[in-house]
């Protein structure tokens, strides 16, 4: 049977490639500069409004206002770096000597770990969480499982439970990170319980099933296997996401005992690591840009090639700073024989709204596709299915992350952007695709990219920022800063369409 003609975009003459990566490269380099310079020229006014710290690279002042950076880098010295090298350690030698004890081995060390930061009021929080959406489950009905897990998720928003949590800690770092700890274990409880309701046997990993034990046994073991999973330290806090399928394939079979990645391996991720670490260090040194947009009168003011490297600087920082976030815990995960979604692709050749959420978080994508997407329809009965389902996904991210104003904005925008995408991409990628199509193809991405960044920035600084980013390029600017702009954004387009091709 002959296979189908392959589509997608074709290759390009290299000079023309070349070309787009030039262009590519120094639109981001001297957008960066500018931003660079006003940076400089307003530092003090920026340090008036929020204090700059005292840098560590060349008598730079250091920009601290991204509070996901901070937070997580004092978190890291205070304990989780060593809490992790722990976790390495342990599981090694518990590999080694006692493989048949590694699973239980590393869930008690993950338990211990979460009491001494969260204290044990905290880990009964998440015990009880563990426990309810358990009790549901056994019952096999997804939709009472997704209706108790909505309302444990919403009990992080209720002020009153919020002012009881918070008088269990000395500083509001420990509460967020509780917060943090309680949201993602949400998401496992719901990978949990769903796998537990599609499965044919009430514990799908136990030996000899649930006939073989008494209820209050078959529970317990069932309870141990959720705790295994939302415990697991390297991920405990912050992930990546991985499915309770993915984890128990890999992580609840025999032990082996041996290192899931060679000692070159470990050394070049830490190597890269540090390199991350650097990068995003630099960034903030160089570029005040997360002080510029919490003030409106600097975002109106910002000359336009300092306005673009703001936008540009903003996602690239967060490309950068999840690298290395998710970094560390995907080497721990697969020194424990387990592999972990893909980190997170370059953002400055995502050039769709369908790519950015394939290849950004993919452990958060696999798991809405499986849980929300799927079971709901998905693409296979119908554009009515379709268009509801990635509308229920969405509205799942948002009310995750909050479901603040600006949240609501950032999901419709998303929304939208996938459906048209979707539509525009069933007529353009149909094989065979021309070179004249690509480059049609990389025009329309050109917009499809510049309300990609608009999504990102009102996700990262609110509607604020999103509103001013739009009356300035694409109201008062349209014809001397948006032209120019899509211009620059067909060229990111071409360097991503030409990634895919390789890739292929």
């Amino acid at each position: 049977m002959p296979s189908k003609p392959e589509s997608g975009p074709v290759a390009l003459p290299r000079w023309e490639i070349a070309l787009y990566w030039v262009l590519s490269l120094a639109s981001h380099l001297y957008s960066f500069y500018e931003l660079h310079r006003f940076s400089k020229e307003h530092e003090r006014g920026l340090d008036r409004e929020l204090p700059l710290e005292k840098g560590f690279i060349g008598g730079l002042r250091r920009d601290a206002a991204d509070f996901e950076w901070s937070f997580w880098g004092d978190w890291a010295r205070r304990s989780l770096l060593w809490s992790l090298l722990g976790h390495a350690v342990l599981s090694r030698l518990a590999s080694v000597y006692l493989p048949q004890w590694h699973l239980a081995i590393l869930t008690g060390y993950g338990v211990l770990a979460a009491c001494n930061l969260l204290g044990l009021r905290g880990v009964a929080v998440l015990m009880l969480q563990l426990s309810l959406s358990l009790a549901v489950a056994q019952l096999h009905n997804p939709a009472l499982c997704w209706g108790s897990s909505l309302l444990l998720l919403s009990t992080i928003h209720i002020s009153s439970l919020q002012d009881v949590q918070r008088g269990w800690y000395e500083s509001e770092e420990q509460y967020y990170l509780l917060i943090f700890s309680v949201a993602v274990c949400g998401l496992r409880c719901i990978s949990f319980s769903l796998e537990f309701c599609w499965s044919d046997q009430c514990c799908p990993l136990a030996a000899g099933g649930p006939q073989c034990a008494s209820v209050p046994r078959a529970f317990l073991s069932q309870l141990y296997r959720l705790s295994a999973y939302c415990f697991y330290h390297p991920v405990f806090y912050n992930g990546p996401i991985i499915t309770y399928r993915d984890f128990s394939k890999q992580m609840l079979r025999p032990c082996v005992g041996v290192c899931g990645v060679s000692a070159v391996c470990v050394l070049k991720s830490a190597v890269r690591l540090c390199v991350w670490w650097c990068v995003a260090e630099t960034l903030i040194h160089c570029m005040h840009m997360h002080s510029i947009q919490g003030n409106e009168t600097y975002l109106e003011i910002l000359p336009p090639w300092a306005l673009g490297g703001l936008a540009l600087g903003l996602v690239q920082f967060f490309y950068v700073k999840y690298l290395v976030l998710f970094g560390l815990p995907s080497l721990l995960v697969r020194m424990d024989g387990v592999e972990p979604p893909q980190l997170p692709r370059c953002v400055s050749i995502m050039y769709s709204f369908t790519g950015m959420w394939r290849h950004f978080d993919v452990g958060l994508y696999r798991w809405l596709i499986r849980y929300i997407y799927v079971p709901l329809g998905g693409s296979r009965h119908g554009v009515l299915r379709k268009v509801v389902s990635t509308a229920l996904a969405f509205g799942f991210v948002c009310f995750w992350h909050g479901g603040h104003d600006y949240l609501q904005q950032w999901a419709l925008l998303n929304w939208t952007g996938i459906l048209l995408e979707t539509t525009l991409g069933t007529l353009l990628t149909a094989p065979p695709l021309p070179t004249s199509s690509r480059r049609g193809l990389a025009f329309i991405s050109a917009f499809s990219t510049g309300l990609l960044i608009l999504s990102n920035l009102i996700f990262l600084g609110g509607d604020h920022v999103g509103r001013i980013f739009w009356k300035r390029v694409f109201v008062q600017g349209w014809s001397n800063i948006a032209i120019p702009m899509l211009g620059f954004l067909y060229c990111f387009a071409q360097v991503g369409l030409e990634w895919d091709h390789k890739a292929r």
